[in-house]
């Protein structure tokens, strides 16, 4: 399942805790923030945490179990992450696949997550499936052990495999994690090796593996559950204790014990790495557990090394050595030990020992300048911000408890946290600097391109990294392994009788208003009190579509420029003043709009708007910031040709589109086409295409529509309104037959495929009701594809089919990454699938759709970002405050000979194209026998013999 970013809590002085769990509003502009949870314990031992939060009609449910990678053992590794794949197969009570179609059609959604100390598993769903919920996740906990028969395991065994080969040995630097845990720690200690696991481990597992490490550690009382959301607590404690309640605790789970993490000498480690087309540099020091008063400094320190155009790293690497275009450093601090990390990417053609020697430079420079209190305010105001945006969903409320509980043992040590913060000191911070890093031990390791050992650091050994070979993989047909029969475990009620949902909560639309300045500008806003924070946008229509065919980046390279001070600011001096106020201020290109974007404390909101108008009428056109950018563009344009995803989606848009029109091409443009650009070039761009007549303001938070129009006065009369003709290119015709587009990356992995032709714009009448269509297809976990291709023959780890445009027609595209030696079937498989998709769908599967669709809006519009979204989409396509509403209907009304008709009319898999990326040697040949016409192609999509 996917890896989560949890949110975890750092935070400024100036809010004040008040009891436990979270609660917030009061007067607007308030920073008052409160915590109100209530825990209690089962007899079984299960820890339960409920915090009610009525913002939203929406319930979520957090289960974490104390175990993670941590509690394997060498030669069983990427046990606890094959578990939890497990945990969505079935269980007693609920069938095969079951979990997450059960959950869609009540309208919610569900995930999981292993890391090295635990893993987690959670849905979120309208409140009316509460029940539902507790009744599924009990299942799994306790009614579990005798579904994982060979068959089911199989198949997950497969599709983990396949999760490695993508996320690790298909990628660039993939193998970093892998080297740097193997030197770090011991041989034996539980960080000793990746959460995925090695190959030949997962490869080896048994089911006897997998019912024992159940019987170890899935137990109530090795397991915290927090339910978030819009409840009544009796009802809730009722159906807690009826479905958990019976579950047998399971054995007590001794904790862990570790010695400190040490090493003796500095080791230096080297990998010649297939995918990549750069250098990247490691630094790695062992420090401590989480929590501990140290790691809090050590936090500190990273971000002031790292952080920012002042920062010692920025400062050598990038501005004086043009060694890379960006710096990161972080401290990770874990339940039983941490790292501090340093990873520097390096320009292109750049030796790691010039990296690794700027690096120590950048230490003494550090040594010698220290810290001044502007640098930890500037910190400590980012935090602040950083948490208040964690609590705008139960669902990160419910991590934040369930990890507090876990790994603190108590849900409200977010008061002592926040204290830890406080009391960090310039001297703190000096103080981990001298004692962990320092002139002690670390690791560093150069991942260089294959062929280049002259990059890696001087002095380095040869890293020990397993690479699976083609030919290597086993055809496993997992689906045809023989039924076995399920055991039932006694139950004090009849727990195969699904809990009825009860009815829908009604569909409570955000107040929506409108309004327009002027000057043109188009203001669109949702007022919403619940938190002190604004989020908004100021878009600008055109963006990469508005670019000089000759001189393709133009767009792009604006959003960045403007970000590099103004008239009055040096750089330095711009990006301190936004994070003195803890907001954040982003501007990017995408195909067809520029997007200037920001994220503020309410109280700050004011000043952040002044950033806004200076950043936009007074560029700076710094000429080094303007190289260091192109600089940086051009290495990532290079480093993407190493990236079988990336390369493979380009050819994709440029086959679709036709080399006629600018979306053709990538936004950021070529190498060449870069380095012809100057700001001569930017400052024209600005000139013409930077226009209120073709801008809009999006708006929401702590903020009313009257005090948001005031706020633009400023920019209503300074911004004066000029004529953008926006460009019509011709759309290429949808091929006659299908084609296939081979690119080769040798020894690849995996193949990543992209099928599909231009289909419908946003706008077009059609857009919705396909989008609705494509549902059972590919649209959602449950889809056709993603079924066949990974739950029934664990080919890949997950497939797609998706509908994507803009005022401009998009594609409709089908997509996956399936292990290498399955290509052939796996392009037959999304073949049949669409051929027999187009024969109409049953009743079942239409009722399916729109009870997903329709339920799902319940939890909609939770997040300032998901309420942004919806002006966004007002703004961009002229769509009415009630189109939500509108496109319910669509779902509500939709017929299965209208769902047929829409599929015979924009799913015609004959007359598609097929660009696949992956080993040309083994799997071009079987290909392209299947195709009347087969090209292998390079990298930009041109034939090549």
């Amino acid at each position: 399942m996917k890896k989560l970013q949890f949110l975890f809590a750092f935070v400024a002085l100036l809010f004040v805790v008040e009891g436990c769990g979270v609660k917030e509003g009061g007067e607007k502009g308030s920073d008052k923030l409160s915590i109100d949870f209530k825990k209690y314990e089962l007899e079984n031992g299960l820890q339960v945490i409920l915090h009610q939060d009525h913002s939203d009609p929406i319930v979520s449910l957090a289960v974490l179990y104390h175990v993670g990678s941590n509690r394997e053992h060498p030669g069983k590794t990427g046990f606890a992450h094959l578990f939890e794949h497990m945990l969505f197969q079935q269980s007693e009570h609920i069938g095969e696949d079951q979990f997450f179609k059960i959950i869609q059609d009540a309208g919610g959604t569900l995930n999981g997550g292993t890391f090295q100390d635990g893993t987690i598993y959670y849905e979120i769903v309208p409140k009316n499936a509460l029940e539902l919920i507790l009744w599924m996740e009990s299942d799994r906990m306790g009614f579990f052990k005798n579904t994982i028969t060979r068959a089911a395991f199989a198949n997950q065994q497969e599709v983990v495999i396949n999760e490695k080969r993508q996320r690790v040995d298909n990628n660039p630097f993939g193998h970093t994690m892998y080297v740097i845990n193997k030197a770090i720690f011991p041989e034996g200690h539980p960080y000793n090796w990746e959460v995925i696991g090695e190959m030949k481990d997962l490869k080896n597992a048994t089911v006897d593996d997998v019912r024992e490490f159940y019987d170890n550690f899935y137990g109530p009382n090795n397991a915290t559950l927090v339910l978030a959301g819009d409840f009544e607590e009796g009802q809730a404690k009722a159906l807690i204790e009826k479905y958990f309640g019976e579950i047998k605790r399971g054995p007590d789970v001794p904790p862990i014990e570790t010695p400190d993490v040490k090493l003796a000498e500095t080791k230096k480690l080297y990998h010649e790495d297939n995918f990549a087309n750069t250098a990247q540099l490691n630094m790695v020091w062992p420090t401590v557990k989480q929590y501990e008063p140290d790691a809090y400094a050590l936090d500190f320190l990273a971000k002031i090394l790292s952080d920012g155009k002042k920062a010692p790293l920025y400062k050598v690497l990038v501005k004086e050595k043009n060694l890379t275009s960006r710096t990161a450093a972080f401290n990770r601090p874990m339940q039983l030990a941490g790292m501090f990390r340093i990873v520097i990417t390096a320009n292109d053609g750049v030796s790691l020992n010039d990296v690794n020697d700027a690096i120590f430079e950048a230490f003494d420079m550090f040594e010698k300048e220290g810290i001044t209190d502007t640098d930890l305010e500037r910190v400590k105001a980012g935090l602040e911000t950083d948490f208040y945006n964690g609590l705008q969903s139960v669902l990160y409320k419910s991590f934040q408890l369930a990890m507090y509980n876990a790994f603190a043992g108590d849900p409200g040590f977010i008061s002592q946290d926040i204290e830890n913060i406080r009391k960090v000191t310039k001297e703190d911070v000096l103080r981990v600097y001298e004692k962990y890093i320092k002139n002690k031990p670390y690791v560093v390791t150069s991942f260089v391109p294959k062929g280049k050992p002259d990059l890696i650091v001087e002095g380095s050994e040869k890293a020990e990294v397993v690479e699976e070979k083609i030919g290597e993989e086993e055809r496993k047909e997992v689906a045809e392994a023989e039924e076995e029969e399920i055991k039932q475990t006694p139950s004090a009620f009849d727990r195969s009788i699904q809990p009825e949902t009860g009815p829908l909560p009604r569909l409570n639309l955000p107040q929506i208003w409108t309004g327009k300045l002027d000057n043109g500008i188009r203001v669109y806003g949702i007022e919403n009190t619940e938190l002190p924070l604004i989020q908004f946008t100021l878009v600008l229509e055109g963006g990469h579509l508005l670019d000089d065919m000759n001189k393709i980046g133009v767009a792009n390279l604006m959003t960045d420029i403007m970000m590099e001070g103004t008239a009055t600011k040096t750089p330095e001096d711009l990006e301190e003043e936004i994070d003195l106020l803890g907001s954040n201020i982003y501007m990017y290109t995408s195909n067809d709009q520029i997007t200037i974007s920001g994220n503020t404390l309410a109280r700050n909101f004011g000043k952040t708007m002044d950033i806004i108008e200076e950043l936009l009428f007074e560029p700076r056109w710094d000429e080094e910031e303007f190289e260091r950018i192109k600089t940086k563009t051009i290495n990532d344009i290079k480093r993407k040709e190493a990236s079988p995803n990336r390369v493979s989606s380009e050819v994709f848009r440029k086959l679709v589109y036709g080399t006629d029109h600018i979306f053709a091409y990538p936004l950021s443009g070529s190498v060449e086409a870069v380095e012809s650009i100057t700001i001569d070039d930017l400052k024209a761009f600005y000139d013409k295409y930077y226009s209120p007549g073709v801008a809009r303001f999006h708006i929401v938070g702590n903020i009313s529509k009257e005090e948001a129009l005031t706020s633009l006065n400023s920019l209503n009369e300074k911004w004066k309104p000029k004529e953008v003709n926006m460009p019509d290119y011709p759309l290429a015709e949808k091929p006659e037959k299908a084609t296939l587009y081979f690119i080769d990356f040798p020894d690849a992995k995996q193949s990543v495929i992209n099928i599909g032709y231009l289909a419908l714009a946003r706008t077009d009448p059609d857009y919705y009701p396909a989008t609705v269509m494509n549902y059972k297809l590919g649209g959602s976990f449950s889809g056709v594809v993603n079924m066949i291709l990974r739950e029934e023959k664990g080919y890949t780890y997950g497939a797609r089919t998706y509908f994507s445009g803009s005022n401009i027609p998009g594609p409709f595209t089908a997509s996956s990454s399936v292990r290498t030696n399955a290509t052939l079937e796996s392009v037959n498989i999304f073949k049949e699938a669409m051929q027999k998709y187009r024969e109409g769908i049953s009743e079942e599967d239409l009722e399916f759709t729109r009870n997903a669709m329709i339920k799902s809006n319940a939890r909609r519009f939770e997040t300032l970002g998901a309420k942004l979204n919806i002006l966004s989409n007002m703004g961009a396509y002229d769509f009415p405050p009630d189109y939500i509403r509108k496109e319910e209907d669509i779902v509500r009304n939709m017929t299965l000979e209208q769902h047929k008709a829409l599929a015979q009319k924009y799913i015609i898999p004959e007359k598609m194209i097929y660009v696949v990326a992956g080993d040309a040697k083994t799997q071009f040949g079987p290909l392209k026998s299947e195709f009347e016409k087969a090209l292998l192609v390079d990298k930009e999509g041109n034939p090549v013999e």
